[in-house]
């Protein structure tokens, strides 16, 4: 009779890796490549074979539990108590990668990734005066977990320092002037290597984010940091309290701002030479009710896209809007809230007639971004430099282009609607919710219809709304509850992809690699009782939000003759609006739709930035 099979046990000496190949988890291949990839990030096996996805975090903590004869644990389980964290130090937690989970009695149980280090065993032994009771928890659930936990501590301000490639010595101060501070002690703290490294550390990572903007804001017991990316804010760290005003001074330092002032706002602006790349930041502080709010809002020249294409603009849109701005004289408005992206899109029509033989001036308040070839000037109201004075000042200048930043008042459109009515192009923007709207806030104001009818060239209500992460897009049928709290039914969405067709159309023809294959052969007969619908799962490209990047959403209502006689006998704006439509206008909300049969962006967010 043959003797049993006895599996070979697991003693403490085998490597994980042998075990791992042994029990069927992993092949001799794919050791090799985790190994290959281990001696080049320096990284543990366990956590190489999880990050490459691989082996599941919970076989090698079942592997590694059994191996060293050690209790394992599910972090998700655990809520860990804030008191806790204070027993073990930031820094300690992070290197040695282990963390406080509960303390009953004189013991305290501590989730620890390497089970061969027991050594640090007894350190926190040391430092916290507990019995210490060791458990195995993956690392790589243990690494995300010290950072949430130890949220705002020095472990984020090491992690943001390493993450970025480079150094304080790519980063170089342009055009600073440093004042001496009142307080002799605070002058001193901020040129410290922590709060001069973090500061550079936080506008370089802004920067490789994408961020628009970054919040610094005071609060009692803590202070926050935040990134706007794609329009939306994220919290990304909060330093401690005690660096407040060291961090604040920083910044007032490099902007050219008054330290020892905290009592009214400051404005300023930095720039800095990072790498190759020169990158501008508009700088405000404002007093809060514990301490000083900085806003920087990064004006990154680099990501400035001038193509509207890129935003989605539909094709017939795009074509009317071109056409405008090629006409040598008359008014081309672009509305919207504040954050739609209108200055985009002046600056991409400036763009495209930027010729050598042209004489483009602009007011702006403030200068967003430095154009070659045109001379911009920043409206200062505070001395009289008003968007009306400078237009006046421009007429003087032989301009063939004019820009100006906003329409505020009747005078400032007065004097537009001549300048448009005498040879020149007058480009500006109004803070109106539709184009149609447009129209009757500027007779609103006083200018005359006939004077507004004959100077119009387009208008151009923008929005802008996230785009559905690519990596992570799925089709879905959105429940009743869903369109009903969104308020929208199947009939009135219909009622708006009626006036769709030739959009769809121009889609079709240009068969756009955005446009999923269903586009080809989508009619709108299709679109009853079974509209496409997609969203973001949640992705590592996408933070888990499932959007990634923003899409345009435009109306361009161009003044035909009819609308220009509309305007003359004073119509209201829902006269002007049906007409347009007539005329082939694709509302905010039907472009809207539009980008939602692509699959470009999601139903809440149409339904969110645009109205019915």
């Amino acid at each position: 009779m043959a003797a049993p099979v006895i599996p070979k046990p697991v003693i403490a000496s085998d490597r994980l890796g042998e075990l791992l190949v042994r029990e069927g988890h992993l092949t001799t291949e794919q050791l090799g490549k985790a190994l290959q990839e281990q001696s080049t990030n320096g990284t543990r096996l366990g956590l190489t074979l999880v990050k490459l996805g691989i082996v599941p975090e919970t076989t090698v903590v079942k592997i590694l539990a059994r191996q060293h004869r050690m209790p394992a644990v599910d972090l998700s389980r655990f809520d860990v108590d804030p008191r806790l964290l204070k027993l073990i130090p930031a820094d300690l937690a992070s290197k040695h990668t282990v963390l406080p989970l509960k303390r009953e009695g004189r013991q305290l149980t501590v989730a620890i990734a390497d089970p061969t280090n027991l050594g640090v065993v007894d350190d926190l032994k040391f430092i916290t005066r507990y019995d210490i009771v060791p458990v195995l928890a993956g690392e790589y659930s243990m690494r995300a977990a010290i950072e949430k936990h130890y949220e705002g501590t020095e472990i984020q301000m090491q992690s943001l320092l390493q993450d970025i490639t480079g150094g304080d010595d790519d980063v170089e101060l342009l055009e600073s002037q440093e004042q001496e501070a009142d307080v002799s002690v605070l002058a001193a703290q901020v040129e410290e290597a922590p709060v001069v490294k973090l500061i550079n550390a936080i506008l370089i990572d802004a920067v490789q984010k994408g961020a628009s903007d970054i919040h610094f804001e005071s609060f009692e017991h803590e202070l926050r940091v935040r990134y706007r990316i794609d329009g939306a804010l994220q919290e990304i760290m909060k330093p401690p309290v005690k660096m407040k005003a060291a961090l604040i001074s920083r910044f007032k330092i490099m902007s050219s701002l008054n330290i020892a002032e905290r009592r009214v706002p400051q404005d300023g602006r930095i720039k800095l030479k990072v790498g190759k790349k020169v990158i501008d930041f508009r700088v405000s502080t404002l007093p809060t009710l514990f301490g000083e709010k900085v806003v920087l809002r990064i004006l990154d020249k680099g990501n400035l896209a001038l193509d509207l294409e890129t935003f989605g603009i539909e094709p017939r849109a795009e074509a009317e809007f071109m056409e405008a701005i090629s006409n040598p004289y008359g008014m081309v408005l672009v509305t919207g809230p504040t954050g739609s992206g209108k200055t985009t899109t002046l600056y991409s029509a400036l763009s495209k007639i930027n010729t050598v033989d042209t004489n483009i001036m602009t007011a702006e308040d403030p200068v967003e971004y430095n154009l070659f070839g045109i001379n911009q000037v920043q409206v200062r109201t505070e001395i009289g430099m008003t968007f009306a004075a400078a237009l006046k000042a421009f007429l003087r200048q032989d301009p063939n282009v004019i820009m100006l930043g906003e329409i505020r008042d009747l005078e400032t459109g007065g004097i537009a609607v001549k300048a448009a009515l005498t040879g020149h192009l007058v480009m500006s923007t109004l803070h109106t919710n539709s184009a149609p709207e447009t129209l009757t806030r500027l007779l609103d104001m006083g200018l005359e219809p006939f004077n507004v009818a004959s100077a119009l060239n387009v208008i151009l209500a923008q929005r802008l709304v996230r785009r559905i992460c690519p990596k992570c897009r799925i089709k879905y049928e959105p429940d009743d509850a869903e369109l009903t709290g969104a308020k929208v039914s199947r009939d009135t969405t219909m009622r708006d992809l009626r006036f769709t067709e030739r959009a769809l159309a121009d889609a079709k023809a240009r068969a756009t690699k955005e446009a999923l294959p269903f586009l080809e052969h989508l009619s709108l007969d299709t679109c009853v009782g079974e509209l496409p619908f997609f969203k973001g799962h949640g992705c590592d490209s996408c933070n888990g939000t499932g959007l990634r990047g923003r899409q345009g959403l435009y109306e361009v209502m161009y003044m035909t003759n009819h609308l220009k006689k509309l305007v003359v006998q004073n119509a209201d704006s829902q006269v002007l609006r049906d007409e347009a439509i007539n005329e082939g206008m694709l509302t905010l909300r039907m472009d809207g739709w539009l980008k939602v049969l692509k699959g470009l962006t999601t139903l809440e967010q149409v339904i969110r930035e645009t109205s019915a």
